[in-house]
């Protein structure tokens, strides 16, 4: 049996390591914040019921969680992925290589885990489906700088929402099997649009988050698309919805999730800035004040994951189903439930270390793909 004192050690050397791994110069705190954030946005959507977002009415200001919460998260998808695979500097043939196929390792473990999710019952959309199939996409973007990325990512982000307006009326949907393929591939969050937002952070990754220039830079940049594209929708609902749906009304909106243009180009510069200002806010104090949601955005998969999956033990208690929206709301669970992941998070980032879920896929990706993989493959 080890002494007490040696234990104790033990203890002390892993919290000193865990507490290195989150606060490290070699970690993005600010990149952790706005997963957090993110994360939380999506929290909120889910629980709250939520206003109309009107940017003059401060009293609706928390229906800017719907869509941009999602938004935020895809972004940061393409961020993780340009930092996985070298950040400013893309890696090397081989190493790109084992990194490619451990992110479609990973790709598949989310389209699992999201599937697993779904069949909960819990009335979200999930979005997991969707991130694993834009991970997939985006591993062939992977060796590029960021200035073509960024100028795909706007390509994108300009063409597609035309094109998602005739995806969306694909006969493929009215099929009896349909919904189910709807939420298979997580089309609540379209990838043939949503791959501008996850390009868009891969750009910034590769654009070297670490420095200010491109930090300040990257929250003009974002600020600057949000407000020309909310102020062009505020004017076009000046002139009243029209009776009829037109391609055009269908587009040129910036409507939560209807993947109109305005939507893509305010809410995708909207992620943009947000990004930026959480890295600048944790050039500040404030990296410390704000530690449980850095906890949070550690392991943003686990974060997300256990609020459905608490929701569906909850729910089943509490009603004997799982797909009741409504009476789940009014028991109020935004706040038990938000805290209670935040101090599990945070307990967990320091005590424990990676997420649950973040470890598993790790190692199993590693498992997989081994590092070595490419030079056995080519001797």
């Amino acid at each position: 049996m080890a002494a007490p004192s040696a234990v104790t050690d033990r203890r002390t050397g892993s919290l000193a390591r865990n507490w290195d791994r989150l606060n490290g110069k070699g970690r993005l705190a600010g990149i952790d914040l706005a997963r957090g954030l993110a994360v939380l946005g999506m929290f909120a959507a889910h629980l709250l019921v939520t206003p109309e977002l009107l940017w003059t009415a401060p009293a609706t200001w928390l229906g800017i969680v719907d869509g941009r919460s999602s938004i935020l998260f895809a972004t940061l998808a393409g961020v993780s992925i340009g930092l996985v695979t070298g950040g400013p500097r893309p890696l090397g043939r081989e190493a790109m290589a084992v990194a490619r196929m451990r992110l479609g390792v990973r790709a598949g473990l989310l389209w699992g885990l999201g599937v697993l999710l779904i069949a909960t019952g819990v009335p979200v959309y999930v979005i997991l489906p969707a991130y694993a199939i834009m991970f997939v996409l985006a591993l062939p973007f992977t060796r590029l700088a960021a200035s073509p990325l960024l100028t795909i990512a706007a390509g994108l982000a300009v063409v597609m929402p035309w094109i998602q307006v005739l995806l969306d009326e694909a006969p493929l949907w009215s099929t009896p099997l349909g919904d189910e393929l709807s939420a298979a591939v997580g089309w609540h969050y379209p990838f043939p649009v949503w791959m501008a937002f996850v390009l868009a952070g891969l750009g910034l990754a590769r654009a070297d988050l670490t420095r200010l220039r491109v930090q300040l830079i990257a929250l003009s940049a974002g600020v600057v698309l949000a407000a020309v594209a909310y102020g062009l929708d505020a004017a076009a609902r000046g002139g009243g919805d029209p009776v009829t749906p037109t391609l055009w009304s269908e587009v040129w909106t910036a409507e939560p999730h209807s993947s109109g243009l305005l939507e893509v180009v305010g809410s995708g510069g909207f992620a943009i800035a947000a990004i930026a200002a959480s890295l600048l806010l944790c050039r500040t104090a404030v990296i410390w004040l704000v530690l449980p949601l850095r906890a949070v955005g550690a392991m943003p998969l686990t974060a997300y994951s256990a609020q459905i999956i608490v929701w569906a033990v909850i729910a089943l208690a509490v009603f004997g189903n799982t797909s009741l929206l409504t009476p789940f709301r009014e028991l109020e669970p935004f706040w038990p439930l938000t805290l209670g992941i935040v101090a599990g998070c945070t307990a967990w980032a320091l005590l424990v270390g990676r997420g649950p879920f973040e470890w598993t896929f790790d190692r199993v990706s590693k498992l997989i793909v081994p590092s070595s993989l490419t030079k056995r493959s080519n001797p």
